[in-house]
C-alpha cells in the first residue's frame, strides 16, 4: 500500500443539498470500508460560512476517524468517487452540495500538491469541522501548529468563529 504506515485519518462531511442526513450517513459508509475503526460523530446542522451564502441552504455536518496505510492521494480521489456518486457537482466556487468530503489530517504528514493540501487549509477556523471533530478525536494533533483538535476547537469558540 505504497510504503505508508498505518495512520489517523481525519475526515468532514457536509451536505446542503436534497437527503442531507442520508447523503452523510451514506458516504459514512463508504468511507468506513476504506478506514479501519472508522467512527462518525454526531451530526450538527450550520449555517454556510462565507460571503454571499447567507441565502444557501444550511449543512449538516459530521467528522469521522478511522486508521489506512493508503496514501493521501488514494484517500482524496476515494472520497472524490464517492462524491460524484451521490451526485456532487460543482458548477462554482462554495456552491451548495449533495455532499463534500474532505480529508482534514492524515497521521503527521503535511501535504501541499496541486489539488492536495494536508491538513486541510482551512479546517483550523471551521467550527463546523472542529465541533464534531473533538467530540471524537479531541488528542489529534494538528502537524502544522502542534494543536490538539480540543484546543483548535476551544479557540474557535473563543474567536465566534
Amino acid at each position: 500500500m505504497g510504503g505508508v504506515a498505518q495512520r489517523r485519518i481525519a475526515v468532514a462531511f457536509g451536505s446542503n443539498l436534497g437527503d442531507r442526513r442520508e447523503a452523510i450517513l451514506s458516504a459514512s459508509d463508504a468511507v468506513a470500508r476504506l478506514l479501519a475503526e472508522f467512527q462518525l460523530s454526531f451530526l450538527i446542522e450550520t449555517a454556510p460560512v462565507g460571503a454571499g451564502l447567507e441565502h444557501d441552504p444550511p449543512y449538516l455536518n459530521a467528522a469521522g476517524v478511522g486508521l489506512s496505510a493508503l496514501s493521501a492521494r488514494a484517500l482524496l480521489d476515494a472520497f472524490l468517487e464517492i462524491e460524484r456518486r451521490h451526485g456532487r457537482t460543482r458548477p462554482r466556487t462554495n456552491a451548495p452540495r449533495t455532499l463534500d468530503i474532505d480529508l482534514i489530517l492524515a497521521g503527521d504528514e503535511i501535504i501541499a500538491e496541486p489539488g492536495l493540501h494536508v491538513p486541510h487549509p482551512r479546517f483550523r477556523e471551521r467550527r463546523f469541522v472542529l465541533e464534531p471533530l473533538a467530540m471524537i478525536a479531541p488528542d489529534l494533533r494538528d502537524p502544522v501548529t502542534g494543536k490538539s483538535v480540543w484546543e483548535l476547537y476551544e479557540e474557535t469558540k473563543q474567536g465566534g468563529a
